[in-house]
């Protein structure tokens, strides 16, 4: 099923994200977390690709197992990091002969030793390309990414609302953004984009902060802002990683019933390959139309 579908069917979605491991190069850890977070119940879930598109393999290998458990949705991250149109079109066939009709359409961060994003040869320099290119297929459902507080390319939040266009007009069916901390940045965002003519679900991106160093990282990489209070909460407590994970949980938790009493058509949770925080968090939530697991 398309996920533009689901949401004919629900109030509000739920899903969750994973990734293909990079440390053993294989999937087979992963999978207990995968049984784990579908008998929760997700609407769909979704694969990424590693850094720079390098486990692009990988990724649809994932993405075919999930879809063999038939009991969820799947979508596959692709971008057009290092890849032709024919490689590309190659992997839209792969995906298509495996039954996968999702797809989430970015450009893709640079491959590593590279500063910046370099067209490939024959290739696509933004998701809005590569997004029109998969309508050609008339098989798949798109999504793309939304950034709250602008792509850190971005000349301007102006500026990225105007390209979020483009992706939409291209073909995009629904809107999933990148982790944020701060909710009246999603709603500014979400405003200015319906402003715009955006008329499709946006989806906001939760992340569970679990580990303190990690969300430096994160947030220097991608520009999202962590709350002063947040941010001062879990510098506290730094080095014990027990009390920055019930921070952060409670944290996510009270973020995401603001959300939902503002309507939002559903939540994706950034797993990190975990399930048991999802499973923390899911439970003290009430969503609309979901059973208890």
């Amino acid at each position: 099923m398309k996920i533009k579908d689901l949401f004919d069917r629900r109030d509000c979605l739920v899903s969750f994200e994973v990734f293909p491991p990079v440390r053993d190069g294989t999937i087979d850890h992963l999978v207990p977390v995968i049984n784990e977070l579908v008998e929760l119940k997700p609407d769909f879930m979704s694969v990424t690709y590693g850094a720079g598109g390098t486990s692009r393999d990988m990724t649809v290998e994932i993405a075919a197992l999930m879809k063999e458990y038939g009991s969820t949705e799947v979508m596959a991250h692709l971008t057009c990091v290092g890849y032709s149109r024919l490689g590309i079109d190659g992997v839209l066939q792969e995906l298509k002969s495996k039954g996968i009709r999702n797809i989430l359409a970015l450009r893709g961060d640079p491959p590593d030793g590279q500063e910046c994003f370099i067209k490939p040869e024959e290739g696509f320099g933004y998701a809005s390309e590569l997004v029109e290119f998969i309508g050609t297929y008339d098989y798949f459902c798109v999504g793309v990414a939304g950034y709250p507080e602008g792509h850190i390319e971005a000349p301007s939040f102006e500026e990225d609302i105007i390209n979020l266009k483009k992706k939409v007009d291209s073909g995009s069916d629904f809107i999933i953004t990148q982790l944020f901390f701060s909710n009246e940045d999603f709603y500014r965002f979400r405003d200015a984009a319906q402003a715009a003519g955006v008329d499709v679900p946006i989806v906001p991106g939760i992340f569970p902060i679990l580990n303190y160093r990690q969300i430096q990282r994160l947030t220097a990489l991608c520009g999202a802002t962590l709350p002063s209070d947040l941010h001062k909460a879990m510098q506290a407590v730094q080095d014990k990683n027990d009390e920055v994970a019930r921070i952060g949980m409670d944290y996510a938790i009270c973020q995401s019933r603001d959300l939902l009493e503002q309507g939002v058509p559903g939540l994706h949770f950034y797993s990190m390959n975990r399930s048991g925080p999802v499973k923390e968090i899911l439970r003290h939530l009430s969503i609309p139309g979901r059973t208890e697991t």
